[in-house]
This record gives C-alpha cells, structure tokens and sequence, in this order.
C-alpha cells in the first residue's frame, strides 16, 4: 500500500517535471497530438527548404511543358517555322544567326536555331513537354511492373522469387545504352515499312518500350526488399489466419506499406530517364526532325557549337536544373517520409 507521504512526492516530482519541461517541446508535442503519418510527412517536408524549392522548380517546368502551346500562341512564334529561311536577314552567308549571341533579341528571346532559323524559346517549350511526357509514361510503366514483380518475388518467395530474380539479374546484366541503340530501329521497323516515314508517335511509342523493358529492375529490388521485411510481420500473420487471399493480402495489407519506398525511387527514377531520351534523340534513334526535344537540340547544338555556342546554352541549364531539382526533391521526399534518413 502507498503511503500518504510517497503520494505527495510523486505529485510533487510530477510538478516539477512539468515545470521544467521546456515550453517548445510542451508546444511541439500538442501540435504532434492527433496527427496522422500524411500530416507529420508534410510537415515535415514543409521545414526543407531544399525540398520546397525544389519542388516549386518541378512544378514550374511541368506547368511550362503543359501550357507550352499556350505560350507560343501569345509569344507569336512556333517551334517548326523556319524563320531564317523566310527572312534572309537573320542568317549571315554562312547560316549562322546574323545577330550577336545567337540572335536573341525582343523578337526571338532565346535567338535563333543555326542552318533553318527556327525559334529557340519555343523550340525549348516543346522539348520540355515531348521529354517529360515521354519520360512520364515510361517512369509509370517501370514502377507498375517493378511493383508487381517485387511483391511477387517477396511474398511467395521459393521458387517464384527464385526464378523472378534470375530474370531481374539478366536484365541488369544487359548493356541499356547499347540495347537501346540497337533495339529502337528494330521495333519502329516492325510497325513502319522501311521505305516509310516514321510517325512521331510510333518512335515515341518505341522509345516508351525500350525504356521501360530495361529500366523496372531497380523498383523490383527495392520493393521485393521491403516486402521481405513485412511479409512476416504480425498482421500479415493475423491476415493469413484469417482466411485472406494472397491477392487481398498483397493489395490491401502490403501494397499501402511499400508506398514510401516506391514513391522515393518513382522520384529519382524520372530525371534519369528523360536523360535517357535525349541520349536516344542525340545519337539519332530517338525522336528526330522535326519533333522538339532536348537531345536532338543538343545534336544540333553539338554540331556548331564553335560557331554558335549560345544555342545549347538555354537548352543545358533547362536541363541540368531540372534534373537538380527532381533529384533534390526526390531526396527530401525519402526525408519526410523516413526522418531517420535526414541529411
């Protein structure tokens, strides 16, 4: 039984505690009362100013890619006119721009493509919209298919993880950057004759398959990693007594936990694979003339360089603070979600 006097030292202990607590941490925690993990990942994300910013840069290049069309109607140019070659002032006698620093001026912001004259700004607009929606669908497709055989692997391991890894190791055992060289006039020639044209949403449609034959390995690993960790865990168990499917298992018990990690590498994922698309379009299998796209500007800008270096210049600071940023923000986003992680 307590005593009276062992009551009152609690009591008294428990005063001093509370006055001597600090007041930001007694306010901290009020503001954490009640929060649900969505809540405490935004906030969290809201203290990174990193991630903020860089955030508000992805947004800002999404916004500009999808209003592209919009902008080059009040801007009164378009990335296909050949300017140069309809007004002969713009292009001295060797076809590069006739003004300084590429032939920018209030008429053409960002001056002038050397050789045909078109507008670079617009050029540029259109580029950013063809890479990200190009890049965008492949990303989709590679995480859809690195989740399913992630989970796959991870939940009903023996054989079928055995085998489902081998696959994934062969795969990452393939030389990308030479498949995707070889393999992109193969495929277009399946749909298109050789003596034919190919339409631009056939390449497109091609560069999408490559990419994401070659690219789902990593979100299989990473998911298969995190399955492995909870397949074990006790309201897996409680499912499985229960009497759930597998099916219902993987999509109502584990499917909602590897979000984080899949949403982390969906972020880190994007930016590398629209510099795969201008890798494709600047060694020439990717999308060619006269569709706008950030590698074939760097082929053209790659070839007169000497003598126009201001072409490449908006295009490569567009694209090296994009893929800053998306990276940035892919690392703030793993921070929010996992604060043991934080830089």
């Amino acid at each position: 039984m307590t005593s009276p006097i062992e009551i009152e030292g609690a009591e008294a202990s428990s005063v001093l505690d509370k006055e001597s607590a600090p007041q930001g941490d007694a306010k901290e925690s009020k503001k954490l009362e009640g929060r649900s993990p969505k809540q405490l990942m935004w906030a969290r994300f809201k203290r990174d100013r990193t991630g903020v910013v860089s955030a508000c840069v992805v947004l800002f290049f999404f916004l500009i890619a999808a209003l592209a069309p919009l902008i080059a109607k009040v801007y009164g140019k378009d990335p296909y006119t050949l300017y140069g070659q309809d007004n002969p002032d713009l292009l001295d006698m060797f076809t590069m721009p006739a003004k300084p620093y590429g032939g920018m001026d209030g008429e053409f912001w960002f001056g002038i493509e050397p050789v045909l004259g078109r507008d670079v700004f617009t050029q540029l607009l259109y580029g950013i919209r063809t890479s990200l929606a190009t890049a965008l669908v492949a990303t989709l497709i590679m995480t859809v298919v690195g989740v399913l055989i992630g989970l796959a692997g991870g939940y009903f391991g023996g054989k079928v993880d055995y085998w489902l890894g081998r696959i994934t190791d062969f795969f990452m055992a393939l030389p990308s950057q030479l498949f995707f060289v070889a393999a992109m006039p193969v495929i277009t020639t399946v749909f298109v004759a050789p003596d034919k044209e190919t339409p631009t949403y056939v390449r497109a449609s091609a560069i999408i398959i490559v990419l994401s034959f070659l690219g789902w390995m990593s979100m299989s690993r990473i998911v298969r990693g995190a399955t492995l960790s909870l397949r074990d865990r006790e309201f897996i168990e409680a499912a499985r007594i229960s009497g759930a499917s597998p099916w219902r298992i993987i999509r109502k018990e584990l499917l909602p936990n590897i979000v984080t990690p899949t949403l982390v590498q969906a972020t880190l994922t994007l930016p590398s694979t629209i510099l795969s698309i201008a890798f494709l379009s600047y060694v020439g299998v990717g999308y060619v003339e006269p569709t706008p796209d950030w590698g074939r500007m760097f082929a053209i800008g790659a070839g007169t360089i000497e003598q126009d270096p201001y072409y490449m210049l908006f295009p490569g600071v567009a694209m090296v603070i994009f893929v800053v940023a998306f990276n940035l923000l892919g690392d703030s986003v793993r921070d929010a979600f996992d604060p043991k992680t934080g830089r």
